[in-house]
């Protein structure tokens, strides 16, 4: 977590929040959600693709679209994990390959009480086939890598168009979508909130590595994303994704101010979210990737018997706790990756 400059929000006091990460976006706080552009390309094969860009690895282009821009996002030009294409003289993005069907039905059956997690069965609400990636290296921007997840494939406009009042067909969308319309050229996507040292933060939950995890983001499971590294060390050479924690067995009760975690979630039936932790995001640190890989890790036996069980908010906090022995990963052992990488772009700092 160490970074050779100082982060932005020690030399700009502007940056200490509230502060919209995602400058294309416009926010609803009280929905918890963000209408970004709606960006209309299409595949080599011809079928029409609806997606959305989020974070790019060049500075001026990231300005230029209002988008958080992310160095160390250019290390994921590595195996299926960055697919590639061109922009067309009018304009459209052609991507070379990688559909998605959006056409199953998410499902999730939490376990038994009070172990809810992991879940008995779980089934993603859409599916990437072998090369589809939200990363795409665009020839005509010398191997600028883009973040665009994809919202809607093979559908023509005027079927989108129906859903412009919200009235929303999940067999053909991503499932956290809430509105889409192309005559208007935006999209509207259910945020998750979770936090980043201390402060809470929206962020979107797009793509997953692990149809579990997949499933319960409401996220799009995509294998390529497995072709990322996910054990390097924070600000190495190579590492790709920043880190993020999520509590299996945090506090429950969906009325209970410190709940947080997967059982606390599955027990409330998906109604809430987990409140995972992040790690560095624009304005607090240099090292911001929209790629996560994910810390799960849990409460020990012993320190629920003496009370410790607690919400927690900061990443530098749960490590802590890692080295005291209060909390541990579900592997075993100090808090560390175990595989899974998710694709979370953030959004809103909301202070």
């Amino acid at each position: 977590m160490i970074t050779a400059q100082p982060s932005p929000s020690e030399v700009n006091s502007s940056f200490l929040g509230p502060v919209l990460l995602m400058k294309s976006a416009v926010v609803d706080l009280e929905a918890g959600t963000a209408t970004v552009p709606l960006h209309n390309g299409k595949l080599a094969s011809g079928e029409t693709v609806w997606s959305i860009l989020t974070d790019v690895t060049d500075d001026n282009i990231a300005k230029l679209n209002g988008v958080p821009f992310s160095a160390k996002l250019a290390y994921a030009d590595v195996g299926r994990a960055t697919r590639k294409g061109h922009v067309e003289q009018d304009g459209t993005i052609v991507f070379n390959s990688g559909k998605v069907d959006f056409s199953p039905v998410r499902s999730v059956t939490p376990g038994s009480a009070p172990n809810f997690f992991p879940p008995k069965a779980a089934q993603p609400g859409s599916v990437g086939d072998a090369n589809y990636s939200p990363l795409v290296k665009l020839d005509n921007d010398n191997g600028v890598i883009f973040n665009m997840p994809m919202v809607a494939f093979n559908v023509p406009a005027d079927e989108l168009n129906k859903m412009c009042d919200g009235n929303v067909d999940y067999s053909k969308v991503e499932d956290k979508v809430v509105r889409i319309c192309p005559r208007d050229g935006t999209v509207t996507l259910k945020l998750t909130l979770g936090y980043t040292f201390g402060k809470p933060i929206f962020y979107l939950s797009t793509e997953a590595n692990d149809e579990a995890v997949a499933a319960l983001e409401g996220a799009t499971y995509t294998p390529a994303l497995k072709d990322i590294p996910f054990s390097l060390e924070d600000a190495s050479l190579g590492e790709v994704a920043e880190r993020l924690y999520t509590f299996v067995n945090g506090p429950t009760g969906i009325d209970n101010p410190f709940r947080q975690g997967l059982d606390s979630a599955l027990s409330d039936k998906g109604s809430h979210g987990p409140l995972n932790v992040l790690g560095g995001i624009p304005t607090i640190n240099l090292d911001y990737s929209p790629l996560w890989r994910l810390f799960p890790v849990k409460w020990t036996a012993d320190a629920i018997e003496k009370g410790y069980r607690t919400k927690m908010t900061d990443a530098i906090v749960i490590e802590d706790a890692g080295e005291r022995g209060i909390i541990e990963s579900i592997a075993g052992g100090k808090p560390k990756p175990v595989g899974f990488i998710v694709n979370c772009p953030v959004v809103y700092r909301i202070n």
